[in-house]
C-alpha cells in the first residue's frame, strides 16, 4: 500500500444542483471527472489522505467578508453555502492539526466576488477564500495570512476584499488583463493607502508556459513570502492556465501545477477556475493532491502532453522577468509608498465602477478610508447598483486602532438614512454585523 509523508485533507463538492446553464463551462462535470480519476488511482486508499465532508457556512460567516445586498439569502443558493463550507471544513482540519494541509475541490468558485456583492460576476457570488480567511482569523486568532491566486483570471474580488488590509498579503498571477476578463490586475494595483504593497498583481503574457509560472514563484512570490512571514498560506488554485483550457491562452501543464504546489507549500488550496473538464482537471487535480501529500507525481501526465510544443518564446521570458523586477521594486518600496499615500487621520476617496457580467448589474462605488499608520483603517463604501439597491457599508478592520474604531462608528452613525436603502456595519474587532433599513 502506498503511504504519504504527511496527512492531507480533501473535500469534494461538485454542486449537482447548481449551474449557470447545462452546457456552461462552469458545471458539475468539472469535478466528477476528477473524482473518477482520483478513485481509479487509489488515492482514497492511502491512509494519510483523509476525506472530509463539506460544512455549510452561516450568514455570520458571510458577514465577516461581505456586504451581501440586500441580504445573504438573496445572493446565494445552498450550493454556494456548501462550497464555502468545504473550504471552512478544510480550514478546521488544518487549524486543529488533524492534517498538515488540505485541498477544497469545490464549486461554485468565488474569487471574482468583492466585499460588496449584489449578485454574480465571473461565475462567482460569494468569495470562498475570503469567507474562509475571515473565519480563521476570528475563530483561531491567526494574524498574518498570504493568499496566492494562481487562477488564469485576475482574482479581483479577493484583491478588493483585502485591498486595505496590511495583514493579508494577496498575490495574483494571471493572464494579462488586456487580453482577458476581468481586465484588471496590473502591477500598479498595489492596495489602499494603509496597505500599499500588500496587494501584488503579476500579469503574464499569453503563451506563458510552465517555465514562466515557476520563474515567478521562485523569483518573486517566494522571496516576498519569506519577508512577509505569514502564519498561513492559502492557494486559490485555479487551473484555467492549462494549455487545453477553452477560455484562456496559456501553456501550463499538470506537471507544472504539481511542481508549483510542491515549492509553494500551501497550507490550504481551494479550487477556482479550470474548464478543460476531461483533458486537464483530472490530471492537474491529481498532481496537486499528490504534491500536497508529498507523494511522487512524476507519472501524472496528460495523454497529449508535448513539452516541445509548449515552450514559451524568448520575448515572453524577457517580459516575465521585467514584470518580476517591477513587482519586487514595488514590494521593497512599500513603506515609502504608504507614507506618501496620505497623512494619518486624512480621509482618502476612491471611485470605482463594477460590472456583474453574470447578472447584468452595473455598480458605482465611492469609498472613503481613514489613513492610519497603526492598522488597516476604517472605511465606508457607498454602492449604487442598476438594477438594484443603493447601500452604504462601513467596515472596521479586525486590527483597528482606537481612532479608526471611532471613525468607523462616526461613518455609521452619521450616515443619511434617507439616502440609502440599507446601511451596514461590519465591525471585525467585535465580530459584529448590523443592518439599518
Amino acid at each position: 500500500m502506498l503511504n504519504a509523508p504527511h496527512k492531507t485533507g480533501l473535500v469534494f463538492f461538485p454542486a449537482f444542483d447548481w449551474a449557470i446553464d447545462p452546457t456552461h463551462p462552469e458545471r458539475e462535470e468539472r469535478l466528477l471527472y476528477t473524482q473518477d480519476q482520483v478513485t481509479e488511482e487509489g488515492v482514497f486508499d492511502i491512509p494519510e489522505i483523509i476525506e472530509y465532508k463539506p460544512e455549510i457556512v452561516t450568514p455570520k460567516d458571510l458577514q465577516r467578508a461581505h456586504f451581501c445586498v440586500p441580504d445573504e439569502h438573496s445572493v446565494t443558493t445552498e450550493s454556494h453555502l456548501i462550497s464555502a463550507g468545504g473550504a471552512k471544513a478544510i480550514a478546521n482540519a488544518v487549524m486543529l492539526k488533524e492534517v498538515k494541509n488540505g485541498f477544497a475541490l469545490v464549486r461554485p468558485p468565488g474569487h471574482h466576488s468583492m466585499r460588496v456583492t449584489h449578485g454574480g460576476r465571473g461565475f462567482c457570488h460569494i468569495n470562498i477564500e475570503a469567507v474562509m480567511v475571515e473565519y480563521i482569523r476570528s475563530q483561531y486568532g491567526v494574524k498574518r495570512i498570504a493568499v496566492i491566486d494562481t487562477d488564469c483570471h485576475h482574482g479581483d474580488g479577493t484583491n478588493d476584499i483585502f485591498w486595505h488590509d496590511p495583514d493579508v498579503l494577496f498575490i495574483s498571477l494571471h493572464q494579462d488583463g488586456r487580453t482577458m476578463y476581468p481586465g484588471t490586475g496590473f502591477p500598479n494595483e498595489l492596495g489602499g493607502p494603509n496597505a500599499k504593497g500588500s496587494n501584488l498583481n503579476i500579469p503574464l503574457p499569453p503563451g506563458t508556459s510552465t517555465e514562466g509560472y515557476l520563474y515567478v514563484i521562485e523569483n518573486c512570490v517566494l522571496p516576498v513570502l519569506a519577508e512577509f512571514k505569514p502564519d498561513l498560506v492559502v492557494n486559490s488554485a485555479g487551473q484555467d492556465n492549462h494549455y487545453t483550457d477553452p477560455l484562456t491562452n496559456m501553456n501550463f501543464s499538470a506537471q507544472g501545477y504539481a511542481r508549483l504546489t510542491s515549492i509553494l507549500k500551501p497550507d490550504i488550496a481551494v479550487l477556482e477556475g479550470g474548464y478543460a473538464i476531461e483533458g486537464a482537471l483530472p490530471y492537474v487535480n491529481l498532481g496537486i493532491i499528490l504534491a500536497m501529500a508529498g507523494i511522487d507525481y512524476s507519472g501524472v501526465v496528460e495523454p497529449d502532453y508535448n513539452p516541445e510544443k509548449l515552450k514559451q518564446s524568448e520575448s515572453i521570458t524577457d517580459k516575465i522577468k521585467q514584470t518580476c523586477d517591477q513587482i519586487m521594486h514595488y514590494w521593497n518600496q512599500r513603506d515609502e509608498m504608504r507614507k506618501a499615500a496620505g497623512e494619518p487621520g486624512q480621509i482618502v476617496t476612491r471611485h470605482r465602477e463594477v460590472f456583474y457580467d453574470t447578472d447584468n448589474i452595473f455598480e458605482r462605488q465611492k469609498e472613503k478610508i481613514r489613513v492610519c499608520r497603526d492598522c488597516g483603517g476604517s472605511f465606508e463604501v457607498d454602492s449604487k447598483a442598476a438594477p438594484g439597491y443603493h447601500i452604504l457599508g462601513v467596515h472596521i478592520p479586525i486590527n483597528a486602532c482606537k481612532a479608526c474604531r471611532e471613525q468607523g462608528y462616526a461613518f455609521y452613525d452619521q450616515a443619511d438614512k434617507s439616502k440609502y436603502q440599507r446601511i451596514y456595519l461590519q465591525d471585525r474587532t467585535k465580530d459584529l454585523y448590523e443592518v439599518k433599513s
